[in-house]
């Protein structure tokens, strides 16, 4: 799917490296053809990162996709200068103006906060719930998929004994639902996260269905039964060495933190990783857009109504 973005940034320099087709405005502006619009609320303190694995995982189908990068007006990032963040990314209050057919909430260091303490929770959950009167579909990641669930459902987070990290494999919990069309029986799900869900909670709220679990990893994939949400535990986004990134990020802190299950070879932290859920990612991300965006979505966005 050709990506319209701004030209200049950074992530554009690595996507055509990688063929993937990154179109210019002038260029978007000769097809005659609506675009779908995709919000990206991009809560990763390492921007330009997420910016790329994301676009990568979206421009892998042939439609036109216009991106638009969202920030925090109360948060000040300590890890993105602030005049890059002023020249990619909108402010939610000009968010508020338009309308999406499909919107990605990403995930957040904060997972050990309570949710009412991280410093832009009240501007999150007015994203949240402008997005349902306003985007057709959205999408939430790892802590983002905790939020939406929290906020939207009253369903909680709990605490783990020590982080979960590493590639942990999935099974689907019901068939024929078009999210996880050509999915294998089982397939893997990268995990990093200090907290976890409860299946009976999910199970008791009628709006919402699970779509897969994993013996290890516990509910991994939840959607509201009007499509309109998807709530995804993990980073299938993730590049090969993300998780060993964070492994010694923190092992060079002096943390405690557990080696990452399933990762390594032979769990040898010499050994570089190999990918194995890059082909669930992109089945992933273009099963999302084409049948719960792109076939969905009205061609007239003002059309766009609250979820039920």
């Amino acid at each position: 799917m050709p990506i319209k973005v701004n030209s200049d940034l950074p992530a554009v320099s690595t996507l055509e490296k990688e063929n993937i087709f990154v179109m210019t405005d002038k260029r978007a502006a000769t097809q005659d053809i609506r675009p779908l619009k995709i919000a990206i609320v991009n809560l990763m303190p390492t921007k330009e990162t997420t910016e790329t694995q994301l676009l990568r995982l979206l421009g892998n189908t042939p439609l036109q996709i216009e991106i638009s990068l969202v920030r925090m007006e109360n948060h000040v990032s300590k890890n993105t200068d602030e005049a890059y963040l002023e020249k990619f990314y909108i402010p939610s209050n000009e968010l508020f103006t338009q309308k999406f057919d499909g919107m990605l909430v990403t995930g957040a260091p904060v997972e050990q906060i309570a949710f009412e303490s991280v410093d832009y929770w009240n501007e999150l959950c007015s994203i949240m719930d402008y997005a349902k009167e306003n985007v057709f579909s959205t999408l939430y990641l790892c802590w983002g998929s905790f939020a939406g669930l929290y906020h939207h459902y009253g369903i909680k987070k709990y605490p783990l004994e020590k982080k979960m990290s590493g590639i942990f494999m999935n099974h689907k919990t019901t068939e024929g639902d078009p999210l996880l069309r050509g999915f294998d029986d089982t397939f893997p799900i990268p995990q990093s996260r200090h907290t976890t869900l409860k299946k009976e909670e999910i199970l008791a709220c009628k709006k919402l269905s699970i779509l897969a679990e994993s013996a290890e990893a516990g509910v991994t994939i939840v959607k509201s039964k009007d499509n309109r949400e998807i709530f995804m535990t993990g980073h299938l986004e993730y590049d090969t060495e993300t998780l060993a990134g964070e492994y010694f990020r923190d092992t060079d802190k002096g943390m405690d933190v557990p080696l990452p299950k399933n990762y390594f070879p032979t769990n040898n932290v010499c050994r570089a990783p190999l990918n194995y859920w890059r082909s669930t990612a992109h089945l992933f991300y273009s099963n999302w857009l084409n049948y719960y965006v792109y076939q969905q979505t009205p061609f007239e966005l003002s059309s766009i109504e609250g979820s039920k």
